[in-house]
């Protein structure tokens, strides 16, 4: 949610920030991944201090009028949560109910202790009011519930589908097929399933108005690329090879193909009971600990879909199901896309990036051990391999990443703000 602190009513003068580069006070060194949101001037503290200092001091706060009203104990010159809701006055406005404001003052730094400031016990609080008073005084506009949803449901849940359709359509194309037509099979396969991911991925809830990187896309598409070939191509390196081709793993691409589907299941159900939990929740602690499940269990039943359906695909195409390395791939590409979804993209491109590099690694090890006086190189490998097969190598790179992650996700997406609005798109 896009939040615009810069009312007409925003406090001026030497103290306060002004123009389009003012700092929010809200993204420091130490938490490089936060949400992007449009600057205020000052950081809440500050602000909150400012405006409560007034009030102590005797003094009209910056936003005050004198025929201002407010509740008992706020009567007079000073009514520090009206100078708040001129200062945003656009979020006030476009709230369809209070929750909103609450997420979008969480993602501005509020904390319950600086509601405290402002005569409330919580932020939830402050937001009733904000919102109550808006709709009183006429400052907002007039409220609109969000589109109906059925239809969007629908709409993204048949998109879902798109991917892992394309995905069986190609295996099938490439058991039917040999020589070079097989080639041209693989080729507009690997395109056309690209492009069913990239419709699926533009509606739904796993849909995101933030642009990714060019950087995180290519490491996607070389980690799908090493599910296919990399297991294959680093046991021929290691045997002196590849003498031919090298063995195809299909199964776990096609099982992670048709895992959009449930990925896009899971992710909607977490975000419908977080916002249902968002509704009965009256603290943001309160809200981040009802969440933290909710979190685990979708992901959890993810990953039982995910497993589910590498066993059907093995059995199908009489492979390996390759649970370790695909199970990993999936749980990592889920969690980087949930908090990408939420304006969080900075790491997930991290995790991609790392997972990406070990396993290029791997394979550059391998391979360069085969020089003069270099076969040092390929006894970490080697010993990975000979304890746990070649699996091991994108398992422990893609569970490293996804672990981060995960540790990532339970801190950011239990925040109030980050289900200020549904995830899906109409």
């Amino acid at each position: 949610m896009t939040i615009d602190s810069a009312g007409p009513g925003a406090p001026s003068g030497p103290g306060a920030p002004s123009g389009p580069g003012a700092p929010s006070g809200l993204d420091g060194p130490g938490e490089p991944d936060r949400p992007a949101t449009v600057a205020s001037p000052g950081t809440w503290d500050e602000r909150a201090a400012r405006d409560t200092g007034s009030l102590r001091d005797g003094a009209p706060a910056p936003d005050s009028s004198p025929g201002g009203r407010g509740p008992a104990g706020r009567r007079g010159a000073v009514d520090p949560v009206k100078a708040l809701m001129h200062r945003h006055r656009e979020l006030c406005e476009r709230a369809v109910d209070p929750l909103e404001i609450a997420a979008g003052l969480e993602a501005h730094g509020v904390t319950d202790r600086t509601a405290a400031r402002f005569r409330h016990r919580d932020v939830f609080s402050l937001a009733e009011e904000m919102y109550a008073r808006a709709a009183r005084d006429g400052e907002s506009a007039p409220r609109t519930e969000t589109p109906g949803h059925p239809v969007a449901r629908a709409y993204w849940a048949v998109l879902a589908l798109v991917p892992g359709a394309l995905g069986s359509a190609v295996v099938v194309g490439l058991r039917l097929t040999d020589g070079n037509q097989r080639l041209a099979v693989a080729a507009f396969g690997a395109l056309a399933m690209v492009s069913g991911l990239h419709v699926a991925l533009r509606r739904g809830p796993l849909s995101t108005r933030h642009r990714t990187t060019n950087a995180a896309r290519a490491w996607t598409c070389w980690l799908v690329v090493y599910t296919l070939v990399g297991d294959g191509l680093l046991s021929a390196g290691r045997d002196g090879g590849p003498d031919g081709p090298w063995p195809v793993a299909t199964a776990p691409v096609l099982a992670l193909s048709l895992a959009c589907a449930p990925a896009a299941w899971c992710a909607h159900l977490f975000a419908a009971r977080a916002r249902r939990r968002l509704s009965a929740s009256r603290g943001l602690e309160e809200f981040a600990a009802s969440a933290r499940p909710l979190l685990l269990g979708a992901f959890t039943l993810f990953l039982c879909a995910l497993g589910g359906l590498l066993a059907l695909s093995a059995t199908a195409l009489d492979e390996s199901p390759g649970f370790a390395g695909a199970g990993a791939l999936g749980a990592l590409l889920l969690l980087a896309r949930l908090l990408t979804a939420r304006g969080f993209t900075h790491a997930p491109g991290r995790a991609l990036a790392g997972a990406g590099a070990t396993e290029a690694t791997a394979l550059a090890t391998a391979f360069a051990a085969r020089l003069p006086g270099c076969s040092f190189l390929a006894i970490p490998v080697d010993n990975l391999i000979g304890a746990a097969g070649p699996g091991a190598v994108p398992a422990l790179a893609c569970g490293a990443g996804a672990l981060v992650l995960l540790v990532q996700a339970t801190r950011t997406l239990t925040r109030a703000s980050a289900h200020a609005l549904p995830c899906e798109a109409p």
